[in-house]
């Protein structure tokens, strides 16, 4: 008989070799994930915030954020680059060289960005708030939408009668 010492080695070598067997079964994708794990972690992030098939429908009247400083700027930029190197047709060029040049400005030279940017910040806000007021007194969006397109024996819209009692 062989001694107890050497089956024991053996043993471990064998559960060695079936551990690393099951390791090759597993399916690893990019990123280090299992397929498996993969799987769990998309299930969780569909359901989660909003019930799975209901997509809120987005008001095309509702008025646009306010953009920053930066993308003021960046409008600008836009114009003057395009205009300085006309064959170039890529965004993430014209959008490096803006950035590259707003971190070299001084907030001297981003002053008039920001105030345009403030400006329009407030406006947003009045806009908002009328739009606000307009869903605040029951004025449903097919509502409006009907108004525009409806129009009167006299030829004018359902807008234009409303201004003139104003």
């Amino acid at each position: 008989q062989k001694p107890k010492h050497l089956n024991k080695q053996k043993r471990k070598k064998r559960s060695s070799l079936h551990s690393s067997n099951k390791q090759k079964k597993e399916v690893v994708m990019k990123g280090g994930q299992s397929k498996a794990e993969a799987t769990s972690t998309d299930q969780r992030l569909k359901t989660r915030g909003r019930k799975p098939g209901k997509k809120t429908a987005k008001d095309p009247n509702k008025p646009k954020r306010a953009p920053s400083a930066f993308f003021i700027f960046l409008d600008d930029f836009r114009r003057e680059f395009n205009l300085a190197n006309p064959n170039n047709k890529s965004v993430a060029t014209v959008g490096k060289a803006a950035g590259a040049k707003w971190k070299s400005m001084t907030d001297e030279d981003k002053a008039p960005y920001a105030a345009k940017a403030e400006t329009r910040k407030v406006e947003y806000a009045k806009s908002m708030q009328q739009y606000n007021m307009k869903l605040a007194s029951g004025t449903n969006r097919a509502d409006d939408d009907d108004n525009k397109s409806e129009v009167d024996e006299a030829g004018g819209s359902a807008e234009e009668e409303e201004e003139e009692d104003d």
